[in-house]
C-alpha cells in the first residue's frame, strides 16, 4: 500500500509514503501520533471517516513536527506543519494523513492524494 500525490497542475504521482498505517479504531483514531518518539521518514498515519466534518489534531504528548494533511474525495482541502507538543489544526476532512515534518513539501491544495 502506498501514499500518492498527483498535483493538479499535472504531470506524474509521487510516493509520500510506503508503511501506511490506518487508525482504523476509535482507541487507535483517539491515540494517533501520542507517546511515540518518532514517525518514519517513508510512513504515515492515515484516519479515515465516513462523512466529511472538522477534523482536529493535536500535539499533545507528540514530540516531534509532523504534516498534516485534510482531503475530501481524495483532494487536499488543508495542509498544515504542526509543531510538537503544541501544535493545533482543525479543518473540514473525510481523510486525515498525518506524514513526517517535510514529506509534503510539495503538496497543494487541490492536489490529488491516494492510498492505493
Amino acid at each position: 500500500m502506498q501514499l500518492l500525490h498527483r498535483p493538479k497542475s499535472g504531470g506524474g504521482s509521487q510516493v509520500l509514503a510506503s508503511d501506511i498505517e490506518i487508525a482504523d479504531s476509535f482507541l487507535a483514531q483517539a491515540r494517533g501520533l501520542m507517546f511515540r518518539r518518532s514517525l518514519a521518514e517513508d510512513s504515515a498515519l492515515v484516519f479515515q471517516f465516513d462523512s466529511t466534518a472538522k477534523r482536529d489534531v493535536h500535539m499533545l504528548f507528540v514530540p516531534f513536527a509532523i504534516d498534516a494533511l485534510w482531503l475530501v474525495d481524495n483532494e487536499v482541502v488543508a495542509k498544515k506543519r504542526l509543531k510538537p507538543w503544541i501544535g493545533l489544526g482543525r479543518e473540514t476532512a473525510e481523510t486525515l494523513v498525518e506524514l513526517p515534518a517535510g514529506a509534503a513539501d510539495d503538496v497543494a491544495v487541490g492536489d490529488r492524494v491516494t492510498l492505493e
